[in-house]
């Protein structure tokens, strides 16, 4: 793992039917610890999020959820596949 957040690499996913409580407490989950309302930080990452609301033809919303997640790349691809999984279950 690097020392040094220069090397640190930025994946951003957005993800529907889950709630921005949802997401801090999944991030959680997957070894983070919240620093802010919409900031957790893991060992090697750390991830923001915000939620908005989309339209899904003409009559349908849903709720999304975009993460931004940053960190080392040697942590960060396992920290988003977990966390993703954890999304498609509560989505879905």
């Amino acid at each position: 793992m690097s020392d040094s957040k220069d090397d640190w690499v930025t994946r951003e996913k957005a993800f529907r039917g889950i709630s921005a409580r949802l997401a801090g407490e999944y991030l959680e989950k997957v070894g983070g610890e919240r620093v802010a309302d919409d900031a957790v930080e893991g060992d090697g990452w750390d991830a923001t999020y915000s939620a908005d609301t989309v339209s899904i033809g003409p009559t349908v919303e849903l709720t999304e959820v975009t993460i931004v997640f940053e960190g080392d790349p040697s942590v960060l691809d396992g920290v988003v596949e977990r966390f993703s999984q954890k999304a498609m279950r509560a989505g879905g």
